[in-house]
């Protein structure tokens, strides 16, 4: 992954508007329309399909940007399957977390067998680029079928109880599902997932370790590397 801030070049705003509107919707259960909104009341006019192109051209990038100044992952992986709705049909959303509960990959699919598990292990591997040591799933039985076959040498533990933090991380996922009133279609979740898991995560530290300053500092810090991975470090202030 390339660490290059994404171009803006023939866009007719700076960087610094396009990446507050990425931000906004993103980091919170708003709507383009919402969004649009919030950017009249500092003066930007702007439509919300241009915000909506804007988040699906630079949503992505500015996530991968973003994982690529994580550390390491850790040698704990929790998964998780959970269903979502999309146009009036179930399918599952595949989650794997770090034992801080850090998002390392989603997928969106049809089913939940054999053939689904094998490949997001694989999609896995291939964007943490590391194996770990231990997973945690719950019981279902495709999780050991395909751990059989896809990660021999990682020890498996199939647990009910062991997988808290693979399911709460599932808690902004319904909420934006609830405010977005379900997905479209599959790859439209994928798409939204795969950015709002990059992008989301890195908002919210674990505040209720932190005492108010400390997360006033973290956030602070924060900030900045989300500038720097857009490119909006050192822009002037347009609005």
């Amino acid at each position: 992954m390339s660490s290059a801030p994404p171009s803006c070049r023939g866009h007719r705003y700076p960087v610094e508007i396009i990446a507050h509107c990425v931000w906004l919707y993103h980091r919170f259960p708003l709507s383009f329309r919402e969004v649009e909104e919030l950017m009249l009341k500092r003066d930007v006019l702007v439509s919300h399909e241009t915000i909506r192109r804007w988040c699906l051209k630079f949503g992505q990038s500015y996530a991968n940007a973003l994982r690529c100044r994580r550390s390491r992952p850790g040698d704990r992986w929790h998964l998780d399957e959970v269903f979502i709705k999309i146009n009036g049909e179930h399918k599952y959303l595949w989650r794997a977390v770090e034992a801080d509960g850090t998002v390392l990959d989603i997928l969106v699919h049809n089913r939940r067998d054999k053939a689904a598990a094998k490949r997001f292990f694989r999609k896995l591997r291939k964007a943490t680029q590391s194996v770990p040591r231990v997973i945690v799933t719950d019981t279902l039985r495709s999780y050991g079928a395909a751990h059989r076959e896809a990660m021999p040498s990682v020890e498996h533990r199939p647990h009910k109880g062991l997988d808290n933090r693979a399911e709460n991380s599932h808690q902004p996922t319904r909420q934006r599902e609830r405010a977005m009133k379900s997905f479209r279609s599959v790859g439209g979740a994928q798409r939204f997932l795969s950015a709002f898991s990059g992008i989301s995560p890195h908002f919210r530290p674990r505040r209720h370790l932190m005492t108010a300053p400390d997360h006033r500092a973290e956030t602070t810090v924060r900030f900045a590397i989300w500038e720097q991975v857009t490119g909006a470090a050192g822009q002037p202030t347009t609005a």
